[in-house]
């Protein structure tokens, strides 16, 4: 059996009971078994567990003994028994104990009518690996190809049969097996589509075609890769500075690789195209942990005018308010080696606007220099992440 030294998360563990979110396979119990050594820990994968736990929930506390106030319990895929969340609450407030509640959907939570403990317990996410976590042994082409799947990293020489695997056994089995879809063939068709149009503007109408389902079809497909943390919508910034901005929302993995293997590619090299939307891709993800890690939570979108220039993702620094304009961080990212200044022309534009102040226009590209162009920074992808985690971008 191979071993791996393990690779330290940026996330770090609050003191107080917290839910913890995110895709299969990105490191959630891993992570808990590291930060809370020596916890009781209870896998509702478990199908005994998972059986006993549903029919009587307050078994959980017998199980769980008599321990001190303050213990920690680890409940891992809580999101299989909602109606658990009633017992955990009880037991935070009588018994005093503090709870990390591991899961890959929030979904069937908030299904099941459960409030997510009214607040008495945080929220955090959990992703694939950052450039930051893996440091000296990160590679972008690897990447860029594979993504940051920790068992994909960890074993680079098996990893389109892992991200096959991934695809097929969770995807496609597990949604269903969770009754998240019915039927799989139209699912199958529609993750092909889903894969293929990764960081492009979404266009229901044709994804239905292309997948052969109907248009609500497609919303609800969409929705379960977004609740399941799958995906994400990078919605448009509308800041009013033209008329008829670009409205359409795009739709990123949360992982390269996984888009890769969804769209059917893992077999075929990936072409430039490709790889421009899996770098947005690996950005998109890095401003995504770093908002997370930092508990900033600045929102996040695109900027597209009626003339078609692009700015690939405009960070709020600042909303808008009665007497003060808007203020962003706009970034332009690309694939290629070497950075033409023609690039920087949609960010120039938006920040000769009115309405909107802007605070740093950012390229950011594979080639090996760092420049500077007045006032806009363009930066190799890891000096970019670099600067990123130490609050140089926003």
């Amino acid at each position: 059996m191979t071993t791996h030294a393990l690779i330290p998360r940026l996330l770090k563990r609050p003191d107080r009971s917290f839910f913890l979110f995110g895709p299969r396979g990105t490191g959630k119990s891993t992570w808990l078994q590291e930060v809370l050594p020596g916890a009781p820990r209870f896998d509702l994968l478990d199908a005994s567990l998972f059986l006993e736990l549903s029919r009587d929930p307050h078994r959980l506390e017998a199980l769980i003994g008599n321990r001190p106030s303050g213990t920690w319990v680890v409940l891992d895929e809580i999101q299989k028994v909602p109606q658990l969340l009633d017992e955990v609450h009880r037991l935070m407030e009588t018994r005093r104990w503090r709870f990390a509640l591991c899961g890959s959907s929030a979904r069937k939570l908030r299904r099941g009518g459960a409030n997510l403990l009214a607040g008495r317990a945080l929220t955090l996410s959990m992703e694939s690996f950052s450039a930051v976590e893996v440091g000296k042994a990160f590679g972008l082409d690897r990447a860029l190809n594979w993504g940051l799947l920790p068992f994909v990293h960890n074993e680079p020489k098996d990893a389109a049969d892992i991200l096959a695997a991934y695809v097929n056994t969770y995807l496609k089995e597990e949604l269903q097996a969770e009754g998240l879809i019915r039927n799989a063939p139209p699912f199958i068709r529609f993750l092909s589509v889903a894969g293929q149009i990764n960081g492009q503007i979404v266009n229901a109408q044709n994804i239905a075609r292309e997948a052969a389902v109907a248009r609500s079809t497609v919303d609800t497909y969409f929705s379960i890769l977004m609740d399941t943390l799958l995906g994400h919508r990078l919605p448009a910034w509308r800041p009013g500075i033209k008329v008829r901005e670009a409205a359409q929302p795009k739709f990123y993995w949360f992982d390269p690789g996984v888009a890769r293997a969804a769209a059917g590619l893992l077999r075929e090299p990936a072409d430039r195209i490709w790889q421009g939307y899996a770098l947005e891709t690996l950005i998109y993800h890095e401003l995504r942990v770093y908002n997370e890690i930092s508990r900033k939570h600045r929102p996040i979108s695109y900027y597209r005018t009626p003339a078609g220039s692009e700015i690939d993702f405009v960070i709020e620094t600042a909303k808008r308010r009665q007497d003060t304009v808007p203020r962003v961080v706009a970034i332009e990212v690309k694939r290629a080696e070497r950075w033409d200044r023609a690039w920087e022309k949609p960010m120039q534009a938006l920040a000769a606007a009115d309405g909107v102040k802007v605070d740093g226009m950012i390229g950011v590209y594979c080639g090996s220099r760092a420049y500077r162009f007045g006032g806009v920074q363009v930066w190799p992808f890891m000096d970019f992440v670099k600067a990123l985690y130490t609050g140089e971008v926003f």
